[in-house]
Parts: C-alpha cells; structure tokens; sequence
C-alpha cells in the first residue's frame, strides 16, 4: 500500500483558514470605511466639518429629529435635550445632550452617531460634537454634550427630515483606538 503525502493540501488548507479568518476580523473596517465613503446606513463622517458654509437658504427649512440611546451594556443614562428642531439649510445650530453615571466607578463612553436618510449623511456638517471624543464621566456625575452642525444648502429638495441618533458604548476596559489616539 503506498502512503499519500498529504503535507502540501494541509498547508494550503492551513493557510486558506488563516486567510479566512483575518478577513472576517477585517469585515468590520472595511464595512465602516465603504459606509463613510458612500454615506450608506447613514454614517458621518468623524472629522469636524469646517466653519466655512454657504450662505443661508431663506426659501427652505428642514427638520432636524435627536435621538439619544445607550447601548444595553450601558448603565449611564443618555438623552437629548432637543427632539426636533426646524433649521435653515446653511443655518448654525447648537443641541446638547445629557449623560448622567449613576455608578459608582468612573466610566469611559464613545458615541457613535447615524444620520437617516443614509444620504443625508453627506449634508449634515457637524462642526463640535461629543462624538468627536471619548466621554469620562466619574462616579455620579453628569454633564452636557454639544453638538454644534448646520445643514449643507445643497442638501437635495427631496429630503425635508433628517433624524440623528446616537448610540453610547461602554469604552471604560478598551484601548484607544489609532484614530481616536490622533486627535488627542
């Protein structure tokens, strides 16, 4: 009976299991890099929007809907100050939201935010937003988050609502991230 060398298929098989699981942990990343490009489910992008805008569409108003939510893992308490607000395309507007930590340990959040219609992403410009950075809160405390953005003029006839939300993830055991790391 002779014996099959079965070394050079276990390696390829090796190496396609490596492969495929650095591609799984790469999904991620790509996923939220594809949804900045093209505004797709509503992502914005991270960097603050400059001061520079045109000037202000008189002819036109857009709603603007807040919406706050802590992820379930989150015991700090999240809300918007504002839930719908009538803006100017071109138009400076300034929200806040609260967070309060009613625990007893001082806790780290980030907050992530999405914008619907996921085109409408390209037109909202945030010029200061909390999001920008990681939120540290200590033991009982609270405070207000701003947010300070205007709507791009050019934002399509088409859309006459946009609704913000953002969602705040426990952060407090994770590491800083390369991006978050550069703006510091």
């Amino acid at each position: 009976m002779t014996q099959v060398n079965h070394g050079p298929l276990l390696r390829k098989l090796a190496l396609i299991i490596i492969l495929m699981f650095g591609f799984a942990f790469a999904l991620v990343p790509l996923y939220d890099v594809f949804c900045r490009i093209t505004g797709l489910n509503g992502k914005t992008a991270e960097q603050p929007a400059t001061a520079d805008r045109a000037v202000i569409d008189d002819k036109r108003t857009v709603q603007i809907e807040f919406l706050a939510h802590a992820d379930a893992q989150m015991p700090w308490q999240f809300s918007e100050e504002t839930e719908r607000l009538s803006v100017r395309p071109g138009e400076m507007k300034q929200v806040n939201y609260r967070v309060f930590n009613p625990t007893d340990r001082t806790m780290v959040a980030q907050a992530v935010p999405s914008v619907s219609p996921g085109p409408a992403a390209a037109y909202l410009k945030k010029v200061e937003c909390f999001c920008f950075n990681r939120q540290e809160l200590k033991a009982g405390e609270s405070k207000l988050m701003p947010l300070k953005f205007y709507v791009d003029p050019a934002l399509p006839d088409d859309i006459n609502t946009i609704t913000l939300s953002y969602s705040l993830y426990d952060i407090t055991e994770s590491k800083p991230t390369p991006a978050l790391a550069q703006r510091k």
